[in-house]
């Protein structure tokens, strides 16, 4: 099936005749312009693969002046269009210098015929080739959007930890340099390294997630550094290794704590080198790509050679970023919560709903060992299975064992820490006695109240006198 939409723009109609009668056998159209003020509508009515552009227009005219003209115009209108030039001997080397200028080739008049569908030929594929790659660039920044589920939205916070991190990525994200993303499960680390990803300059470019923990010692390599057809029992294709998919773009490697050592090695190679090796093959391929990782391996463990190569740690980490756990954070938590609520109220298509006091309370004590994750889960559930426009305590299905105490209940630093059966101050023991009945009845200030002999009123008086 014949490919190809020409335009050819000349002001001699031999040319245009001559033009026609040879390419309309070899490609799907041609559609010829005496006239080169007629180009910019003819581009917008049309999609030409490849323009061919006489230099001189009028008789007398051999300069080339209209003709670069009009080159710089059909740029103007279209930055990937491959243009053609057609000139006659005396004007090669204005030819010449209008290629800097953005044309792709040039034909001397009178052309060989044969010349004339080489040069046609191998400027349509260009012009393909450049289709393709304009798709795949907006493919891949579809991808990299749809990938990121509105769920997992971070709420950054304006506690200081958060404002610490945000400070770090601000002046990070721009660079470069490889970034060391630390922190416990369900803290946010790869929505942190998106919002790297997206305030780079490689931001227009593919962001290739890869969860280490998951590969087996076996699939590693080929996940990674890719592999030829027949390198293995199963391979039965090439296959692009993820680090070469990333290609121009991010690459995050999550819970990089996981890699055995001597699988280290290889990925410090790499990393090093800057090239890869696919399975199978002895050829090396050059990559580019800005490497994000992360772990929630504790320091300990991670500055221990026994369980994590010093060398590539230092090729990871050049900007070190460590993201808070929720109970060091607890002053973002309403901001976090109003949040979920919103999102899941209209993603259920459920009221909106409000939360009542003694729940805020209870989730701002609660100490989330999954974190944020852990946070969005339980505001889901409430949302769906809450009958009631309030939420209360109770919907939210918490571990009565893991609540931790208020800050400000907590002795000041180098107050020595007084046991109960110590305390004889009547205001500390009441607030040791609400505090244990709030932390005994998972924040339930109903149950908590009835325990302690007090109003409901009373006791978020007390409350609020000892900063619970």
């Amino acid at each position: 099936m014949r490919t190809g939409n020409l335009l050819i723009v000349d002001d001699d109609a031999d040319i245009l005749m001559a033009g026609k009668l040879l390419l309309k056998r070899e490609v799907a159209s041609v559609t010829t312009c005496a006239d080169p003020s007629n180009i910019p509508q003819l581009m917008t009515e049309n999609d030409f693969d490849v323009i061919l552009l006489d230099m001189n227009f009028g008789p007398g005219e051999s300069n080339g002046k209209q003709g670069l003209m009009w080159l710089e115009k059909i740029i103007q209108i279209d930055p990937n269009a491959v243009v053609i030039l057609i000139t006659a001997h005396g004007g090669v080397n204005i030819a010449v210098n209008a290629m800097k200028l953005g044309a792709t080739d040039f034909i001397i008049k009178p052309w060989q015929n044969e010349k004339m569908l080489a040069t046609v030929s191998t400027a349509i594929r260009l012009k393909q080739s450049r289709k393709e790659i304009s798709t795949l660039k907006q493919t891949n920044k579809l991808l990299t959007e749809a990938s990121t589920d509105p769920n997992e939205t971070l709420v950054w916070g304006k506690s200081p930890n958060m404002a610490q991190v945000m400070r770090t990525l601000e002046r990070a994200s721009p660079t470069d340099a490889n970034i060391l993303i630390l922190g416990e499960n369900g803290t946010g680390k790869e929505l942190i390294a998106r919002a790297i990803h997206n305030n780079s300059a490689r931001a227009d470019k593919v962001f290739i997630s890869v969860d280490l923990g998951t590969l087996t010692e076996t699939l590693f390599e080929s996940e990674l550094f890719g592999h030829k057809k027949g390198a293995f029992t199963g391979a039965n294709e090439d296959r692009v290794g993820r680090m070469q998919a990333a290609e121009g773009g991010t690459l995050f490697l999550d819970e990089i704590g996981n890699i055995p050592l001597h699988l280290q090695s290889r990925l410090l190679t790499a990393l090093e080198q800057r090239t890869v090796t696919p399975v199978g093959s002895n050829k090396t391929v050059a990559i580019d790509v800005r490497v994000v990782a992360a772990t929630n391996l504790e320091n300990a463990k991670l500055n221990s050679p026994e369980y994590f190569r010093q060398d590539l740690l230092f090729r990871l980490n050049t900007v070190e970023l460590r993201l808070p756990p929720l109970r060091e954070r607890v002053e973002d938590i309403p901001q976090i919560v109003e949040h979920f609520m919103q999102l899941y109220c209209k993603k259920y298509d459920k009221p909106t709903k409000t939360l009542s006091s003694e729940a805020l309370t209870a989730l701002c004590h609660y100490s989330w060992p999954g974190n944020i994750r852990a946070l969005r889960h339980a505001i889901e559930r409430a949302v769906i299975l809450s009958e009631e426009n309030t939420l209360e305590v109770q919907d939210f299905q918490l571990e009565p064992g893991n609540y931790s105490e208020s800050p400000a209940s907590q002795p000041p630093k180098g107050e020595p820490n007084i046991k109960d059966s110590d305390v004889l101050n009547l205001e500390q023991l009441e607030k040791q006695a609400i505090s244990k009945a709030l932390q005994q009845h998972g924040y339930n200030i109903s149950h908590a109240a009835k325990t302690l002999g007090l109003t409901r009123a009373a006791l978020y008086r007390r409350m609020e006198k000892h900063g619970l």
